[in-house]
């Protein structure tokens, strides 16, 4: 799988915050949004995997 760049424009305040959070965790800006990134997509691929799920089965 390659990689592709994603350019983001951000306000001083959102940066920081960003900077905090992923500093806390001994990350770069760029790995903790990613990850958070991909935490959220996963996230939601749960939920619709769990409403199939219901669907095919019943509301238990």
């Amino acid at each position: 799988m390659g990689t592709s760049v994603l350019s983001l424009r951000m306000d001083g305040e959102l940066l920081e915050r960003l900077r905090q959070h992923a500093a806390k965790r001994g990350m770069s800006v760029q790995d903790y949004v990613v990850r958070t990134l991909i935490r959220d997509d996963f996230d939601e691929r749960l939920q619709a995997a769990a409403a199939e799920t219901e669907k095919f089965y019943g509301a238990a």
